[in-house]
């Protein structure tokens, strides 16, 4: 099991901004994929970012233009900067990186976190 610690989470107002950060154990530049989930109260884990080995990203419709998802392979760290957060944004967000789609994809759409989710960091927009 991969040991990750979740960080950077906190309350802002809308329109603020926030780096959340996933410090991993083991070397992630030899990880496929890599991604990012939310999950507010009542609601399932939704995959908002994915980041394939190649650079290549995909985002959720709801973030896509605000959020960017990044890594640091000498820092074994994977990285969400969010920005223009609005209320809708409120959510635990967890790091899956050991995810993916079948047949080796990486997208938003289907990807799946093939690890446990750690603790997770709460994020609280208000507005």
């Amino acid at each position: 099991q991969v040991q990750l610690v979740e960080s950077g989470g906190g309350s802002v107002q809308a329109g603020g901004s926030l780096t959340l950060s996933c410090a991993v154990s083991g070397h992630i530049y030899t990880r496929n994929c890599m991604g990012w989930f939310r999950q507010a109260p009542g609601k399932e884990h939704e995959a908002i970012a994915a980041l394939h080995s190649d650079g290549r990203t995909s985002y959720a419709d709801s973030v896509k233009g605000r959020f960017t998802i990044s890594k640091d392979n000498a820092k074994d760290t994977l990285y969400l900067q969010m920005n223009s957060l609005k209320p809708e944004d409120t959510a635990t967000y967890y790091c899956a990186p050991q995810a993916g789609c079948s047949g080796g994809y990486c997208y938003t759409e289907c990807i799946q976190n093939f690890d446990q989710w750690g603790q997770g960091t709460q994020v609280t927009v208000s507005s």
